[in-house]
């Protein structure tokens, strides 16, 4: 017998809103006036932000024999009779991009998804969670991050919906990082083509987990060069731009973690019927993926912490080394300002009858003053600098 499919062909009658004032907004203009209005509006209210770029739509149709791939850019009619078609096959309908509202409408409409899920996508700035609609499908938020080459931490959303024989996913740009699962789908070994469709949707997640580590990896090394350049750079008010831009990172990656191991724990806390046992061991993996995850992101704040404390104590010992220098040409020409204050002095050398002044420094005009003081100076700068050194100050002893 041909199993039923699960994508029922809507009524006839069944018209979908295509104007401004059946709420939904397609120009540009009015999609920036919209979410500047967002306060108040309904629950449920779907808007596109400005930039999104248009849907592509992707479908990758598999059993543990055959795997179909093909892009539906532009003809949804197919797509769905594709799917309606092939009801014992698994797909996984990836949509890249939210500038259409009509057609994800239309997909609300086909796949039965609720107006407050459809919101979470389009806003794309969800904490990762997992929801249970229509009692046995579940809506899970997920954050891809990347560390880009302007070494700040990227992420972008990804949203799923889990059905009876499909996975549906959105994301609001081209790129991902699910290639290596397509692969996996691709290779005619692949478990993953025997497994149940839920089981796609873990794959999707515990990629996304995987994909966490070469982000704290990048972070990791970044964190290294900055150490070593604590102790090299010239420039300390750019090192400490970059130590506080990268403490931002490393916060932020931490939020983006910390949720996602509270939704897998929400996974493992799913009853038999919804979350069979057999997939809840894969789960429990990805559990372990999301602690250690974590476990990174809170071992390199603590780094960076050390970083903030190491620069300030460098700053702190480098401004000590111009001081000690300072202090030192300071206390070499107190002596020497006082020799010269001294002499400098204008005593008579006769009264006001012509009479010698014997005691008004009568070395002032011997034929040897000028040499005697200018060697007395010099006597108290090398002697001077023999104290130093000898206290090992000239040489950081």
């Amino acid at each position: 017998m041909t199993p039923s499919s699960p994508f029922p062909k809507p009524p006839a009658a069944a018209a979908v809103p295509s104007s401004p004032a059946d709420g939904i907004v397609t120009d540009r203009e009015a999609t920036r006036q919209a979410r500047e209005q967002q306060v108040g509006q309904r629950p449920g209210t779907l808007t596109v932000h400005e930039g999104a770029l248009p849907p592509r739509l992707f479908l990758t149709s598999y059993d543990d024999k055959t795997c179909h791939e093909q892009e539906y850019t532009g003809r949804y009619d197919e797509l769905m009779d594709f799917l309606r078609a092939h009801p014992g096959l698994k797909h996984w309908v990836d949509v890249r991009g939210y500038n259409d509202l009509p057609l994800l409408e239309r997909m609300m409409q086909d796949f039965g998804l609720h107006p407050l899920q459809m919101e979470d996508v389009l806003n794309d700035y969800q904490r990762a969670k997992m929801e249970v609609f229509d009692e046995h499908r579940l809506f899970m938020v997920s954050r891809m991050t990347d560390f880009t080459a302007n070494l700040e931490v990227d992420d972008d959303q990804l949203s799923l919906f889990t059905g009876p024989n499909y996975v549906l996913s959105f994301q609001d740009d081209y790129d991902d990082c699910l290639d290596a699962l397509r692969q996996r789908i691709r290779s005619n070994f692949s478990t993953l083509r025997r497994q149940p469709s839920l089981y796609l949707a873990y794959a999707l997640t515990d990629v996304v987990l995987d994909h966490y580590y070469p982000t704290m990896a990048a972070i990791g090394d970044y964190i290294e060069r900055l150490e070593e350049a604590i102790f090299a750079d010239s420039r300390p008010k750019r090192l400490l731009n970059r130590i506080l831009r990268i403490k931002k990172d490393v916060v932020r990656f931490r939020r983006l973690v910390y949720p996602e191991r509270d939704k897998i724990a929400e996974i493992l806390r799913l009853p038999e019927e919804i979350m069979p046992e057999s997939l809840k061991i894969f789960y429990r993996d990805a559990y372990d993926h999301a602690i250690q995850a974590l476990d990174l992101a809170e071992s390199y704040r603590d780094n960076i912490s050390s970083l903030t404390d190491l620069y300030m104590s460098d700053q702190g010992n480098r401004m000590n080394e111009v001081m000690k220098v300072l202090t030192m040409i300071s206390t070499i020409f107190i002596p020497l300002s006082f020799v010269v204050g001294l002499y400098g002095m204008n005593f008579q050398r006769h009264d006001d009858h012509g009479r010698l002044l014997p005691h008004n420094m009568p070395e002032l005009y011997s034929p040897w003053g000028y040499p005697v003081v200018i060697g007395l100076m010099l006597f108290v700068v090398v002697g001077q600098i023999y104290y130093f050194y000898r206290k090992g100050w000239l040489t950081n002893r």
